[in-house]
């Protein structure tokens, strides 16, 4: 194991651990309430069962918002410190990928700037070598899951342990350094999630804006989604994987990222990573 994954294993041993979210204690109180006021007066039965019912559809209407903080701390922008200093995130999800990565990286170092990477286990499994040039070039690569299951916000907390957990130890691995977010796929999860990251230490990050290049060709409209109301604090989401092809096959993250980079310059602006925002004093 290397430096940098051993004091990051001997921090988080000291690591005080999060609570429950308030909505979630406020679940098991309407719960435990309706089950007593239900053993007290059992013609209550309908009010208790509505109670119930309009608990668990907040729940999911919780975990269908992505940038919802009510199951758990969500990071939808950096700190005020960073916020602050003029500084942005972008992210880039679901690689990485052997043909859109590379130039992802060479449009970076064009513009000089520091990305975040939320890598997807299997594949960075499969292809080492691009996370070494990730993480070689000064990104960092965060948890993105080990398989980006399409039933993701379905699993308990077995499935979650397992698909973060195995994420987790293939990311660490590979890089050398454990981890410090993880990012839901699609950014959907459920009440169990936020236990699992406590237990491993991982922070939950969405984003501000996303450009919804996974759909959208018009690499134009992906980039006036991302840039609009843009400020210090932003976290910004696109992807290198499963990337939407424009006009010739031509990924769209390769003709929208261009643009966004050439606004934050203008703006006065700087990409950061989670990391580097995270650690700041």
């Amino acid at each position: 194991m290397s430096r940098d994954a051993m004091h990051s294993c001997a921090t988080r041993s000291t690591t005080p651990r999060r609570g429950w979210a308030p909505l979630l204690k406020c679940s098991v109180g309407l719960h435990a309430g309706a089950a007593l006021g239900l053993i007290a007066q059992p013609g209550l039965w309908p009010w208790a069962l509505g109670v119930v019912a309009a608990d668990h559809a907040l729940l999911t209407a919780a975990g269908l918002w992505p940038r919802s903080s009510l199951l758990g701390p969500n990071w939808t922008r950096l700190p005020a410190a960073a916020a602050a200093r003029g500084e942005i995130a972008i992210t880039i999800d679901d690689g990485p990928d052997p043909d859109v990565t590379p130039r992802v990286l060479e449009v970076l170092d064009r513009h000089g700037a520091k990305a975040t990477f939320f890598c997807i286990g299997e594949r960075a499994r499969r292809h080492p070598a691009l996370c070494g040039q990730v993480t070689g070039a000064g990104h960092t690569i965060e948890n993105h899951s080990q398989h980006h299951c399409h039933n993701f916000s379905l699993l308990g907390p077995r499935g979650f342990m397992r698909e973060i957990g195995t994420g987790q130890r293939t990311l660490t691995e590979i890089t050398g350094r454990a981890p410090r977010f993880f990012r839901a796929p699609a950014g959907l999860r459920n009440p169990f999630l936020d236990p699992v990251l406590a237990r491993l230490d991982l922070k939950l990050a969405s984003w501000t804006r996303r450009g919804f290049d996974t759909r959208t060709r018009d690499a134009n409209a992906v980039g006036a989604r991302l840039l609009r109301g843009l400020a210090g604090g932003d976290i910004l989401l696109l992807h290198d994987g499963h990337a939407a092809r424009g006009a010739g096959n031509r990924p769209v993250i390769l003709d929208a990222l261009p643009q966004v980079l050439e606004a934050v310059r203008r703006a006065g602006l700087r990409p950061v990573t989670l990391q580097a925002a995270l650690d700041l004093p």
